[in-house]
């Protein structure tokens, strides 16, 4: 849906840019030279029918009045900043349902709006990042998740652990594999089936954030995506990918199970939540359950 906007856009763009320009540099000159030669011949006209004489059409008019915001809107949106928002909870604890985030689009490169193709460099994800991407088995879809590995990375996950070795970019000896560490903040604050999930404050790299982990839960190994001649749970990243994961670990689909994320289906970072609703209502009640039936003004700011 995000993609169909975007292209809805720029046509809009595109033609009311067109109508513009066709009226300022054809059709207006044409008006004013029948008015003066109007006025030639009978004199001076009467300021309501040098109105009517000088008169735009409806579409003009109407793509003179819409041009200027919807341009503003698609260069904000293609370039500087897009809004979203959080349909599912792999994201928790840092994200949650509800949750509205601004996602970064100049944050790794510049890409036009349509073909997605970059057309300035302005830098990579790093450890930690919060990125918005699109879905490599559909990129019809977006997801966000967590950036855990780098190009050339190897990633560990076993037995609900994270190890990281990261690339040897020509250090004698190489990088060895480490626990990324983590400490226990809570139990229960958040449940899924009645399970109380583990809240965990995790330091990965210079980013600290918390994860969720479900002790009921067991590790789907057989479901993890396999590389050639590494263990289940074993990643390589190749060199133009990255490895994402969700913060909420027993409940998301990501890189584990799918792959890896290609440099060139990065849309941008999530920097800040700027509005966050609770949707809590039953399918019985009098309205609709996509109205909200609260704001949680705590939730706003930025993201970790």
């Amino acid at each position: 849906m995000a993609a169909y906007f975007s292209i809805f856009l720029v046509l809009v763009t595109l033609a009311t840019g067109i109508v513009w320009a066709l009226d300022a540099w054809l059709l207006a000159p044409k008006r004013r030279a029948r008015l003066a030669a109007v006025e030639a011949r009978q004199g001076a006209l009467s300021p309501e029918l040098r109105g009517q004489m000088l008169q735009e059409s409806v579409v003009v008019e109407t793509s003179k009045s819409i041009f200027p915001v919807i341009a503003f809107v698609m260069i904000l949106r293609s370039f500087l900043y897009e809004p979203f928002q959080i349909p599912s909870g792999s994201m928790m604890p840092t994200l949650l349902v509800g949750d509205f985030i601004l996602v970064e689009k100049f944050a790794y490169g510049l890409k036009d709006p349509v073909w997605r193709k970059k057309l300035v460099s302005t830098g990579e994800p790093k450890r930690g990042d919060i990125i918005v991407f699109k879905y490599p088995k559909d990129e019809s879809v977006d997801y966000i998740k967590r950036v855990i590995g780098l190009p050339g990375d190897r990633i560990i996950y076993h037995n609900k652990q994270l190890y990281i070795q990261e690339a040897c970019h020509g250090q004698n000896p190489c990088p060895q594999p480490r626990l990324v560490m983590r400490a226990e903040v809570n139990r229960g604050e958040f449940s899924l089936d009645g399970v109380a999930q583990i809240r965990y404050r995790e330091q990965l790299g210079d980013v600290t954030h918390d994860i969720l982990i479900d002790p009921a839960r067991g590790e789907p190994t057989a479901f993890y995506f396999r590389q050639h001649g590494l263990a289940a749970g074993e990643f390589i990243v190749p060199e133009g990918t990255y490895f994402a994961m969700g913060d909420n670990r027993d409940n998301s689909t990501d890189s584990r199970f799918w792959g890896f994320v290609p440099e060139k289906n990065l849309v941008g970072r999530a920097v800040v939540i700027w509005i966050s609703f609770e949707f809590e209502r039953k399918p019985d009640d009098f309205l609709p359950t996509w109205i909200p039936t609260g704001v949680r003004f705590n939730r706003v700011g930025g993201l970790q």
